[in-house]
Parts: structure tokens; sequence; C-alpha cells
């Protein structure tokens, strides 16, 4: 009870002076609404990412024209994939189901009529869509026999109908890309967009012979995707390609690689580091915004302490020991920050909520972020309000009152 009646004659003093209170806990307030969104945003953006991630595929390989460590799309330009290659890794390597060489170029000039787009173009072999797991939902994916003929027919994604056709079928239509016209052979299924932001329905696919022939004058490709039987001989398979590439393409160490081999589990442990990193490095921006509040904290509180002397003296000279007076600044102090710590946890989800509603980030509000901001309430209100409090409990009664 009598802790009780403590903490209830700082609530009383909190509230007799409500604009240094409020400024007391206003880094409280924006520490924790910071906190709270950087790990609603953190959280979000890991679950799309790797929602997005699994659309690569489980059973996926896949081997990029050009070196590197990061997983980006090849450079125009680089030739040092061939169909050759595709052959080789088809029927040499042991233990796979689909090998699908490609070659894209993005940024591609598509006219229909009067309507004009910049589109991603993929030559493909028919093999693609299963490959990908990706098909048409409407008329004819790419055939063998659009490939034997070197036809001028394309699929074509969800966001390119919408530009380029509107509300009608674009099923027989007739489709420019780079002045060479083509005939709307089907519509590709709705995929949205990849984990590097890309719309992936702003892409049509064309047969591989036409694309290198045709289209691109090119006769090297720029990916090979290789779809594996065991999830559990990606590691194995993946080393055996790379072996047999360095053979085809006499690379010997200390040369660097002229591919580059990626899984959806390496796609997905550099989409973990980035978000993790990202959000570590926000997390310690909240935290610094924490600190601060604290240190205004503990300042207002040294202030409020020299105002209060013949109050505290009072209380002495009543019988009010030191562990009273300790225990009723330190409730002060605490207070302010658990009051803040809720007030900042509500700004948090009200702006969560608010950013999932009008922009394209997608946070998870969850108890995690709610659980955090009491911890560090609890740590900043202790460490900050400590000191404060021990110079009221040290204060003498006599000289107090003076």
């Amino acid at each position: 009870m009598r802790v009780l009646r403590i903490a209830a004659e700082g609530a009383r003093s909190l509230g007799a002076n409500k604009l240094r209170t409020f400024f007391m806990m206003a880094g409280t307030i924006v520490g924790i609404a910071a906190l709270t969104v950087i790990m609603a945003i953190g959280e979000g953006t890991e679950k799309r990412v790797m929602k997005r991630v699994t659309s690569f595929g489980t059973h996926a390989i896949m081997v990029t024209a050009g070196g590197g460590k990061g997983f980006s799309p090849p450079q125009e330009g680089i030739t040092t994939l061939r169909l050759d290659d595709a052959e080789a890794i088809r029927t040499q390597v042991s233990g796979i189901g689909i090998v699908s060489p490609f070659a894209i170029r993005r940024g591609m000039s598509l006219k229909a009529g009067a309507q004009q787009i910049q589109a991603t173009v993929m030559a493909v072999e028919p093999d693609w869509h299963d490959a990908w797991e990706w098909y048409a939902t409407e008329g004819d994916p790419i055939a063998s026999e659009d490939m034997a003929t070197m036809a001028r027919v394309v699929v074509i994604g969800t966001t390119v109908v919408r530009e380029l056709f509107g509300q009608q079928s674009p099923r027989g239509e007739t489709l420019q890309i780079a002045n060479i016209r083509f005939r709307v052979k089907g519509v590709l299924e709705s995929r949205g967009t990849s984990p590097m932001g890309d719309d992936f329905d702003r892409r049509v696919i064309i047969p591989l012979t036409t694309g290198l022939r045709r289209v691109f004058n090119q006769d090297h490709i720029t990916n090979i995707r290789v779809k594996v039987r065991n999830t559990r001989q990606l590691v194995p398979i993946a080393d055996q390609i790379r072996q047999l590439l360095h053979e085809r393409h006499h690379i010997t160490p200390p040369q660097e690689d002229d591919f580059a081999i990626f899984s959806a589990a390496e796609v997905a442990k550099m989409a973990r580091g980035i978000s993790g990193t990202l959000t570590l490095l926000l997390s310690a921006l909240a935290g610094l915004s924490l600190i601060v509040g604290g240190v205004v904290l503990m300042n207002i509180l040294l202030i409020s302490v020299g105002e209060r002397t013949k109050e505290i003296g009072l209380r002495r000279a009543l019988g009010a020991t030191r562990r009273d007076v300790f225990l009723q600044f330190l409730t002060e102090s605490l207070t302010v920050t658990f009051v803040g710590m809720l007030a900042g946890a509500g700004l948090g989800w009200a702006a969560g909520i608010a950013l999932a509603r009008l922009t394209p980030l997608s946070p998870v509000l969850s108890w995690q972020p709610l659980a955090l901001a009491v911890a560090f309430a609890l740590l900043v209100g202790t460490l900050f309000g400590v000191q404060p409090a021990r110079r009221a409990a040290r204060l003498h009664p006599v000289e107090a009152l003076r």
C-alpha cells in the first residue's frame, strides 16, 4: 500500500505540470514510434521478399552470363554463355530435370496500333514454361514448331495486355517488337513483381531461335535455368555445373568466373542479409532517439528536483524516508517513459496502418515491437531516473526547508 501511495503521489506531481511531463516523454514517444514502424517495415519487407523469392523456385538453379557475386541481371554485350553450354549441362550433369536457356533484353520498344511501350523481351525454348512453372492462361504457349520455323509469335504479360490492348483480347492481334511484326499467340499468367522490384508482367516471350536470329542478332544467351529433381541435390549439382563450365571456358584459379550460379537458398540468404542490415541500422537510429529522450528526461527531472526542494524537505520533516523520496522520483521517471511507450506504440501502429494503405510498403504489426518497447521504456526510465531520484533522496530536510 505504501508503494501505491508513493506512485500515486508521483502521478499527481506529473499531472500538476503537464507541459513539462509532455516534454519529458516526447523523446520516448518518438523513439518507440520509430522503433515500432521500423520493425514492422523490416518484418513486412522480409516476408514480402521471401514470398517473391519462392517464385524463383525451390528446385531451381540459375546460371547467368558474366561473373560477380551479386544476384543481378547480366549486362548487355556479355557473351560468355552459349547454347552449347546449356546442352553440355543437359547431357553431362546428373540429377537434372529441365535445362532451359534463354536470352533477355530489357527496355525494348513494343508497339500495337497507336500504343507504344517499353518492356522486357525474353527469347525462350518451349520448356521455359515448365522450368518456371509459368504458363499461358489464354491462348497457347511457345511450342517446338515455333522454334523450328523461327515463327514470329509472342506470348505477352498482363501489364503489356492492359497497356497495349486495353480490355480486348490480344490473341491473334499484331504486335511490333523492334519494328518486326509478331502475332500474339497467348497471355502469360500474372506474377506481380520480382524480388528486384521489376514488373514480371511487363514482359513478352518469343521463340529462342526467332529472338537470337531475327530480333537480338546474336549467338549467345544470357541465362540458363536448371530445374533439379531433388532439392537436396541443389548444392552438389551447382558444384557440378560450376566445374563443367570451368572446363568448357578454360577457367583455372585464380581466374575469376565468367558466369555466376545462384539457387533459391542463396537468393533468400542475400535477401535476409539486406533486410536484416537495414533493420539493424534503422533500429540503431531509433535507439539513439530513445537515449536522447532519456537524457532530456534526466535533465528535466534534475531541474524538477531543484524546484521542488521545499516540497522534498517538508515530506522528509513529516516522516518520509530517503527511500520514499527515491521511489517517488523513480516512479515519476518510469511513469513518464511507460506512458510515452504506450503513446509511441500507438503512434507507431497508426503510422504502420497508414503506410500499408498509402504506400507500396507492407509493414507487419505484431507483439514483438510492443514487447521491445516495454523493455526499452523500463530500461530508459530506470537508467535516466536513478540520478535525479538519488539527488532528491540525499537532500537534508532542514537544508531543504530553508
